[in-house]
């Protein structure tokens, strides 16, 4: 059974030789091949060498054409600052709390902003890959693309100062997230997660991501299945247990359960759906990693009869973090 298979099988309830582990590996892998963050972000030939070095050395299970969620809104026409040992950061954003979204025209993925870059990565992995290995590619979700281009905090005055021009941005986020995942999946990507930080309940309220972003990730996920994801990934952070009950209706295929919430938890809301986490991020940075394998052993135990899991962090692995503690996890799962 190849990664790929494994992966696919997890997802679908069905047997597999070993747990999937799809540690969440972005700018770690830039900094474990002494390559600057800002060089990673830009993508192509430099970003898939990062991810192939680190899955050669790990054995993980998927790799990922993915940096940051500064894509799209740069696309759109925020400007963005870049960093040799972080992640490029919005200071200009492309609208204003009274502009009216529909006057940004959609962007093309193979035409705009770093969106060429990320397409040439996926197709330098899945041609190195091929279909052994899981290739991944992401879009930063409705409410996360909204905060990206009126900023977080007007953002959320809009959800109740202006809602139609609030939500005609979820709306153009809904469009720019489809267009830029169909052409993902195109360029080689078997699979696009979503990320949507923003909509955690640490920031909107639940009773706001029932209403204003459960149809779009409804429309999003089916957007993704129709362009021929093998399946789907809602990835979202925090606490969540107050929204995993609607993921299934979402029509995510894999829910990330963060370290907020309990694997009995997370079993209980999300019966058929396939679950990863949820090894506390932070722990990564630890100078041992005692904690992270014995947190693994945990979850592995935890869904042992269950299936449908795979082994992951709840958030993404800092760029910071002791390459050996996640070298020990690899070593915990795949026995090498």
């Amino acid at each position: 059974m190849n990664s790929l298979e494994r992966l696919i099988a997890a997802v679908r309830f069905e047997a597999t030789d070993r747990t999937p582990f799809m540690p969440q590996l972005f700018g770690l892998a830039a900094r474990a091949a002494s390559v600057a963050i800002d060089a990673y972000a830009r993508g192509g030939s430099l970003m898939a060498e990062c991810q192939l070095r680190q899955q050669a050395r790990l054995g993980n299970d998927a790799v990922f054409a993915f940096s940051d969620l500064g894509v799209e809104t740069e696309a759109l026409g925020s400007r963005l600052k870049y960093y040799e040992h972080q992640y490029p950061e919005v200071v200009d954003y492309a609208l204003a709390p009274g502009d009216d979204p529909a006057r940004l025209n959609l962007p093309d993925p193979t035409r705009d902003g770093r969106m060429p870059g990320v397409l040439d990565a996926l197709g330098a992995l899945r041609r190195a890959l091929g279909d052994t290995v899981m290739v991944a590619g992401g879009v930063a979700g409705p409410m996360t693309l909204a905060a990206q281009l009126y900023g977080a905090e007007k953002a959320l005055f809009l959800t109740m100062d202006d809602r139609p021009r609030f939500e005609a941005a979820l709306d153009l986020a809904v469009a720019v997230a489809s267009r830029y995942g169909a052409a993902q999946l195109a360029a080689g990507a078997h699979m696009v997660m979503v990320l949507d930080p923003m909509a955690s309940p640490a920031v909107m309220p639940p009773e706001f991501f029932r209403e204003l972003l459960l149809p779009r990730l409804q429309r999003l996920m089916a957007g993704l299945r129709a362009a021929g994801t093998l399946t789907t990934w809602l990835n979202i952070a925090g606490p969540t247990a107050p929204i995993l009950p609607h993921y299934a209706e979402i029509g995510a295929g894999i829910a990330t359960f963060d370290y907020y919430v309990e694997p009995a938890t997370a079993r209980s809301l999300l019966p058929r759906t396939c679950l990863l986490g949820n090894l506390t991020s932070l722990d990564f940075l630890a100078p041992s990693p005692q904690a992270l394998t014995t947190q693994a052993r945990r979850l592995i135990a935890a869904f042992a009869d269950r299936g449908g899991y795979i082994l992951s962090s709840g958030c993404e692995i800092p760029a910071e973090a002791g390459e050996g503690n996640v070298a020990a996890l690899a070593q915990l799962v795949t026995g090498g």
